[in-house]
């Protein structure tokens, strides 16, 4: 049987994973609300529709980055909170790096100004991925060191 200890810095990561989730989904989920308020978009409408809604591109843009946190929050929680009993600190510090890197997303992916193949990297979207690989890697770590141990 193997052992795992939770590490004294495990705290940062909990509360990366904690408190970070619940700034970032409250900040993205309000740009949210904030333009169903603007372009109209009513419940129980998760997109805007076009040709029905006058500005469902601009809507859509915002619902839609939202939906990318949402859809990639599962799995980035589950390698933070694993990777971070190998190393507590650099999950930490990855967590900051990805839930500001997914509200920069945001603010990207909903500038219509910018073609909407580019928007999401073009305001500092991508630095949410260093938080991504820094706890991917870290659980490839873990998984490494309990194989080799067992």
């Amino acid at each position: 049987m193997v052992a795992v200890d939770i590490p004294s810095q495990y705290g940062w990561v909990v509360l990366g994973a904690g408190f970070g989730t619940f700034v970032a989904n409250g900040y993205l989920s309000s740009a949210v609300m904030a333009a169903r308020d603007k372009f109209n978009v009513g419940y129980p409408n998760l997109y805007a529709v076009p040709g029905f809604h006058k500005n469902a591109d601009e809507f859509n843009r915002v619902q839609r980055s939202h939906q990318n946190f949402l859809e990639n929050l599962p799995p980035y929680l589950v390698l933070l909170l694993l990777g971070g009993l190998k190393y507590p600190i650099a999950n930490a510090v990855g967590s900051c790096f990805f839930f500001l890197g997914s509200i920069l997303y945001q603010k990207g992916y909903c500038d219509p100004s910018i073609d909407v193949k580019m928007a999401r990297h073009k305001k500092g979207g991508p630095i949410k991925y260093i938080g991504f690989f820094t706890s991917l890697y870290s659980t490839g770590a873990l998984a490494y060191s309990l194989l080799k141990s067992a």
